[in-house]
Order: C-alpha cells, then structure tokens, then sequence
C-alpha cells in the first residue's frame, strides 16, 4: 500500500477523486505545474511526481507544448482480458512453425514489428554506448579481445549489486554471475537445477522463448491459472507445489511477457514463503523490472529471499541494448552449480560490451536513460489502449499494464489470432498470435502487441487497420 505520507501521492489521489467524480471530465486541461506550485506551496518536484503518477494511471496525458489534460481512458470502463484457465497436467503442443513464421521478418524495416518485445533503435542512446565502446576498448587488456573471468566482468556485477537497492535487494558483486542475455541466464539455471523428464510450474500465457526452452531440455510445464493484473494465482500454485511433483516454479513477477501481469508485493512475499516450505527452487524473470510506469520500481520475489532459494535473471536486453548480450543471474545459495555450468556451457561472457554497460551504470547514465524510455513507454501504451478500444470491435477486453512493453488484448471466441497474423501481414503489419503463449489449446483469440516503437501517425494508422480487418 501507498505510503500516504508523501505529498505527491496525496496530491495525485485528490486529483484522481476530482476525475472520477466528474469534477474534472475528459478533454479538460490541469493547471500548469507552476501555477499548482503557486497555488498549494508544493515544490516543482513534488507536483511534476504526482503529475507522473496521475498519468501512469491513465487518467491524464500529456500533450507537447500544451500541457496535461484529462484523457478519455478515465471515463471508460476498460474491461480486462479474463483470466487463464488452464488444465492442470502437463502438455507439450508444437508452436514452432508458428514461432518461426512471426519472427522470420524481424529485421524487415518494411514491417510494422508490433509482435517484438524490445524498444525501437530511436529510443536507445546509441551515440552515447559508441563512445562506450571506445573507451572500453582502450581500458580493456587486449582491447578487450581476451576472455573474462568467469564470474564475468568485475566492474559490471559491482555496478549490478549497486543497483540492486533500486529493488530492496542488498546484493555485493559475488553475488552476481554474467551471462550473455537473461535467456542465458535462465537457461543455465534450467540445466542446473532439472533434468529430462522433471516438471517445472510456469504462468499461463508465458513467453514462448521459456516455454520453448524448457522443452529442448526434456522437461514438462505445468501452466497454472494466472490473472491478467496480478499474476498466478496463489491457490493454483500451492496446489501444484503440494503434489510434490514439481521440480522447480519459473516466473516473471514484474511486468510479465505477455500478459503485461505485475504480483503484488505481498504475493510475492507468499510465492517466496511457499518456496521456501516446499525447498523448491524460484527461477525469477525480472527483465523488466525497470520499467515501470509508477512512482517507484516495484519489489521483486528477490527482494524477499532469505534463505538463497531464488534465482533472480536479468538483462538490459529490454531496457538498454538488446544486442550487447548483456544479462546476469543472482544464483542465491546455488551459486556453485550456476558457475560450474557456465564453466561447461559458455566460459566467459561478451568482454567489451559487458565493460561497456559496467561503466554505463557507474556514471548514472543508465538512471537518466530509463527516466525518459519510461516515459515514453507509457505513453506509447495509454495511446495504443485509447487506439484499440476506439477501432476494435465492441467487446474487445485489453490489459492495463503498469509497465514493460506489452498489451494483452482478448478478442471475441471466433477470432483466430493465428489467421488473423497472416491477414495482418498482407497489409505489412505483425501481431504475437496468443497460441504461442501456451502448450495447450488457449488463447487462439488473443494477440499480444509492443508498444516498444516509436508512436507515430503511422503506427497510430498500423493500429487502426488492424480494428478495420477484425471488424471484417
């Protein structure tokens, strides 16, 4: 629960009151922020933060050079897509061709990539990571042309375990193994932990990625009933645990792929709590953690982890660089294991671009970075929500989410999201049909969409063709 001593907070709570009980109404402008300061005696701070909140909670944009205004989102009653409803055994179903045929064009610049989990090129600060690499070459041994230690990179897990505060974590640089990627990361931690034939817990939908891996090692997924907004659900999951059948449970608490899900801290307080009773292992996804469209970075089950039993991954693969390669596990008391297996899997990991983003963090230039990336992610997805409840059909549910890059949108049962991908492309448009998310027959009405690119009257156009096919 919020804190409601922060004045911020207090001040965006009132003004949501005023919205909600029509006191303010859609398309009506806020005073400016100086003139709020004038009026209350707030800081300019103070009221820029609670302007933040109020926009992260989709009742207000703001629009260039104008100011910030009441959006139409707060006037409707946005309906949720409905919970999954799994079958409690585990299946293995084959999306592989359907994987192949949506991620075969992801460098076709002629393509609208709705369907990619990563920001756009624009919203990277790629000048600056240029001359990172330049300085990494000339701070590095060999230019950087030699292997690492193991562990990885001494600068980067230092600056890693520093930005673990951002989440309650109290992490040193031992605590840290890099990785080339948080796919690495997980996948070192699957091969550790399991073998053939053992059954792991996932959400369901989950990414497709996981699934996929999990598969090519031999083992079993166990989908469980997940809510849109919250996450898995907790019955479920104790369920699962229970029947001692389950290797090890394998989440994204924070801004899930695709579902856009975030667990509330006391829930993951629970999940880490069942972990620990059960001593089974928590492989934690927190690749898009930063993210966040609120006042703070929410917690993670790492945050809460006493006893060593949670594996937290993660990367800037999402949030900085996709292509530098740059992920790391915090392997709790498997530590050991996690080394040795990337001892025999990978050695050491990418040596410049590793540095590179090392001295990133150390400057603050990361911090500021994700400041403004955030920024302009939430108001890419308070657009892409106002696009589609306007051009989709009726009865058309969408995720709300408070962060990361997806929307989770659920159409009428006679869509079929995976024909509906190839009408898409006719026009040079690509969707995530919702199938791939899951080994059982689910979700084929679903579609998950990135609002990772730039948003443009283009893309706004992109967006509005697709509620013109689905309306055909």
């Amino acid at each position: 629960m919020k804190n409601p001593n922060y004045l911020y907070l207090q001040f965006a709570d009132r003004i949501e009151k005023q919205i909600k009980s029509g006191v303010l109404n859609v398309g009506d402008k806020l005073p400016s922020i100086r003139e709020v300061c004038a009026e209350t005696g707030y800081s300019m701070s103070t009221v820029s933060k609670a302007y933040y909140e109020i926009e992260s909670r989709s009742l207000i944009e703001s629009r260039p050079q104008s100011g910030y205004y009441v959006s139409n989102i707060s006037a409707r009653t946005i309906p949720e897509p409905s919970p999954s409803s799994p079958i409690l055994k585990c299946a293995n179903v084959d999306r592989e061709d359907l994987i192949d045929q949506v991620y075969g064009n992801m460098t076709d610049p002629d393509i609208t990539m709705l369907s990619l989990g990563f920001p756009s090129n624009e919203l990277l600060p790629i000048a600056k990571l240029n001359k990172g690499m330049v300085q990494a070459m000339r701070q590095l041994p060999n230019s950087g042309t030699s292997y690492e230690q193991v562990k990885g990179n001494p600068n980067l897990r230092r600056e890693i375990a520093r930005w673990s505060f951002t989440w309650g974590g109290s992490l040193t640089e031992e605590d840290i193994i890099t990785t080339p990627g948080c796919t690495s990361a997980i996948s070192h931690c699957l091969m550790t932990l399991t073998q053939p034939g053992d059954t792991i817990i996932t959400e369901s939908p989950a990414y497709f990625g996981i699934l996929q891996l999990a598969k090519s090692l031999g083992l079993y997924i166990m989908e469980l009933p997940t809510n849109m907004t919250t996450g898995i659900e907790l019955e479920a999951l104790k369920k699962a645990l229970s029947s001692k059948k389950v290797k090890l449970c394998l989440l994204m608490s924070n801004f899930s792929n695709p579902s856009g899900s975030m667990m509330p801290a006391e829930h993951k307080m629970e999940v880490v709590r069942l972990m620990e009773f059960y001593n089974i292992p928590l492989i934690e996804d927190d690749i898009h953690g930063d993210l966040y469209f609120g006042a703070s970075r929410p917690t993670n089950c790492k945050t809460y982890d006493e006893s060593g039993i949670v594996l937290c991954c993660s990367s800037v693969s999402k949030t900085l660089a996709p292509g530098y390669r740059v992920g790391w596990v915090s392997p709790g008391k498997f530590k050991k294991e996690i080394l040795r297996n990337k001892i025999y899997h990978s050695l050491s990991s990418p040596t410049i671009t590793h540095q590179v983003v090392g001295d990133f963090l150390k400057n603050g230039r990361y911090e500021n970075h994700l400041r403004k990336i955030r920024q302009i992610l939430n108001h890419n997805c308070n657009n892409y929500i106002n696009t589609v409840l306007e051009y989709f059909p009726k009865g058309t549910k969408v995720s709300q989410p408070q962060g990361g890059f997806f929307l989770w949108i659920e159409l009428d049962k006679s869509v079929d999201t995976a024909a509906f991908y190839h009408l898409a492309m006719q026009h040079k448009i690509s969707i995530a049909p919702g199938r791939i998310f899951s080994f059982q027959d689910q979700f084929s009405n679903c579609m998950r969409l990135s609002f990772g690119l730039v948003w443009t009257n283009e893309l706004r156009e992109s967006i509005q063709i697709l509620g013109r096919l689905l309306h055909r």
